[in-house]
């Protein structure tokens, strides 16, 4: 596969810690990286990388450069697309695309002007446990899907002290965690045409506590899935991470990344008493009292940079339409309106 020569704009907690580490299990190549205090992490991990301390300064490199990935605060993110878009170059910017659906839309229409060199990253598509229920919605299992739930739920009484935590328009697990959970919703259940929310800042001066009423597009002439979608920061016992009900079974998710749940001895109990050649699983197929393994599928994040570097080498689609984004972005703005106002916003 081409090594791309990446500019990473932000080396925190996402661009090291996830961008950073997806590109080298990618075998991309991170030649230019804007922080102003991380200048030792990234010569540590990247020898020989070029370091700035801004946007303007990186995009004085252009020519070195294949793609730029944007993991700045989202607060940042028009001023930094719009710049690298200007220059030509390929950029993959962290969700959420923008704080707002007309910050998305505009920039969705410089990238046109550009020629589709935008993308976003919206890696939960590729969690195991959503490419495992997608196989079991196209075939059917589950029979006909009337209502998904997932939780994004920790117990962090201690807030931690970021920007995320701190900025209460580009900050909160409203635009955090819940572009992911809506994303996620639409792509298994189609386009949303009313929105319920209850929002609150429980901890920490952003919206952290956030439950979400999500009804679907009617498809086939059967009513549209309900989808609730549920984070917090505060919660002691957290929920099951997926449940999807349908008139054949159900699917469920139990624990998710190591956080802490009851509900994980179920998988524990499981993977205790698995037998060698039995697979490892990813969730579980529920019929009442009957309880079968999911198998966990091929795939993960890294996936998405595999897909970025045929968009950038080839020219194909990118691995997430960025109209995609403005679309979940409208499903946030309905959200805030929503939970101030206290009413179903219609789309």
């Amino acid at each position: 596969m081409d090594s791309l020569r990446v500019g990473l704009v932000g080396y925190g907690g996402a661009g090291r810690g996830i961008h950073a580490r997806l590109l080298r299990e990618a075998h991309q190549r991170v030649t230019h990286v804007v922080t102003r205090h991380r200048a030792a992490q990234v010569h540590e991990d990247w020898p020989g990388a070029v370091v700035v301390p801004d946007v303007p300064a990186l995009l004085a490199h252009v020519g070195e450069l294949d793609l730029v990935v944007v993991a700045s605060p989202t607060g940042d993110h028009v001023e930094h697309v719009l710049a690298v878009l200007a220059t030509g170059v390929h950029v993959l910017v962290d969700k959420p695309l923008a704080t707002t659906t007309a910050e998305a839309e505009r920039l969705v229409d410089a990238s046109l002007h550009a020629g589709g060199r935008l993308t976003v990253f919206q890696n939960r598509r590729w969690d195991p446990e959503q490419l495992a229920l997608r196989g079991l919605l196209e075939a059917g299992t589950l029979g006909r899907v009337h209502r998904f739930e997932r939780r994004w739920e920790r117990f962090r009484p201690v807030p931690q002290d970021r920007w995320k935590e701190n900025d209460p328009e580009a900050g909160g697990l409203l635009l955090d965690l819940g572009a992911h959970l809506v994303d996620s919703a639409v792509q298994l259940f189609g386009p949303v045409r009313s929105v319920y929310a209850e929002l609150a800042a429980r901890s920490t001066p952003a919206v952290d506590d956030v439950f979400l009423a999500l009804v679907h597009d009617a498809r086939g002439g059967e009513p549209g899935v309900v989808s609730h979608l549920q984070a917090g920061a505060v919660v002691g016992a957290p929920g099951p991470r997926t449940r999807v009900l349908g008139d054949a079974a159900a699917y469920l998710v139990t624990s998710f990344e190591g956080e802490p749940t009851p509900f994980a001895v179920l998988d524990d109990a499981y993977e205790e008493g698995r037998r060698p050649g039995e697979p490892v699983h990813e969730g579980w197929l529920v019929r009442g009292a009957e309880r079968t393994p999911v198998p966990a599928p091929a795939g993960g994040h890294v996936d998405l940079y595999r897909e970025a570097v045929r968009w950038v080498v080839d020219g194909g689609p990118p691995p997430v339409d960025p109209a995609d984004a403005v679309r979940t972005a409208r499903v946030l703005d309905a959200a805030r309106t929503s939970a101030s106002e206290g009413v179903v916003v219609r789309l």
